[in-house]
């Protein structure tokens, strides 16, 4: 938990430092509409970020959460093109079944037909966005095209804090409050920590797989529902790359990438800081390859320091077990 606590504590000190060296560039980075941009950008891949940690936490990983987003968004985009009476909440709904889906797939596949995650969700992630292609057939959904309540819950506010925001936040803080209290998610840290053991303990580890993705999957729906509300523009590549940037949130937030620690306010810090990295290349005017560069670093840097502090645990472990 300490390993945790200071990785987080890193990611706030990381988190301060960018923001005052952007903001002594250009002193626009903080204006409003710049902070709601950030924070609209974090919701987003904040969501993604928590699904995905779930996951990670169980020692799997979903590589398809952008072509999940990509699915949902259209097809809640089609939806609510073809309905615009719906309120919003059937579209929410809507989004995170067409998630659901997608994750009781992978969970499915995972499970029954003994293939690693890695594998299946790669190909997940190409099958969902050929889907997506397939029923989109070349057609874009515009924002002119889509009803005005669906729209304004992209962009309305509760006390000057967008809605998106919030439904992010609630997110976070169930999944933290299941994962730290409630049995299931204990069972979740022990089938990452040694999947064996907890065999052995009578966890139901088939079941808690299935479970994890098809949480991973629904929050990726509700994710697409928050794009589309967002951007209003709509095709087919919607959410493409957001892959790398998600797991990159989730191992940089201290979730350690061979399951078994990590908590999803750490994600989400995570999600944070990549947000404002993209952000301040922006607004510093610096090409979004480094972006990119610097994302692939940070999962570098975040791996090797989970091995680091897993050797120097199990070198502790040895010695302590000699001297028994």
């Amino acid at each position: 938990m300490n390993v945790t606590k200071a990785r987080e504590s890193g990611i706030v000190l990381a988190l301060v430092v960018l923001v005052v060296f952007t903001v002594s560039q250009n002193s626009r980075f903080l204006s409003g509409q710049g902070i709601r941009d950030i924070l609209l950008g974090t919701a987003i891949l904040g969501v993604l970020a928590v699904g995905q940690a779930i996951v990670v936490v169980t020692r799997n990983i979903d590589l398809s959460v952008g072509s999940v987003l990509g699915l949902s968004a259209f097809a809640v985009g089609s939806l609510m093109q073809d309905n615009p009476g719906l309120p919003v909440i059937a579209a929410i709904l809507a989004g995170m079944g067409v998630g659901l889906v997608c994750g009781l797939v992978n969970g499915t596949v995972v499970r029954f037909g003994q293939v690693p995650a890695l594998v299946v969700t790669l190909g997940t992630l190409y099958a969902f966005r050929g889907v997506s292609y397939f029923w989109a057939g070349g057609r874009q959904i515009n924002a002119d095209e889509l009803p005005q309540s669906f729209l304004d819950f992209g962009t309305a506010t509760i006390l000057g804090v967008p809605w998106l925001v919030l439904i992010a936040v609630l997110v976070m803080a169930v999944a933290g409050v299941v994962l730290r209290n409630y049995r299931l998610g204990r069972e979740f840290y022990a089938m990452g920590s040694s999947p064996a053991a907890a065999l052995l303990a009578g966890i139901k580890v088939g079941r808690n797989t299935s479970i994890a993705f098809a949480v991973s999957g629904a929050l990726a729906g509700l994710a697409g529902v928050l794009f589309a509300a967002r951007f209003g523009t709509i095709d087919a590549a919607a959410g493409t790359g957001y892959e790398l940037t998600v797991v990159a949130a989730v191992v940089v937030g201290g979730v350690a990438v061979f399951g078994g620690s990590g908590s999803v306010w750490g994600a989400s810090l995570g999600a944070l800081l990549l947000t404002v990295i993209g952000s301040a290349l922006a607004v510093l005017d610096i090409n979004q390859f480094w972006q990119q560069a610097i994302v692939g670093a940070l999962i570098l840097l975040a791996i090797g320091a989970d091995r680091l502090v897993a050797f120097r645990v199990a070198k502790a472990l040895k010695k302590r077990d000699s001297r028994v």
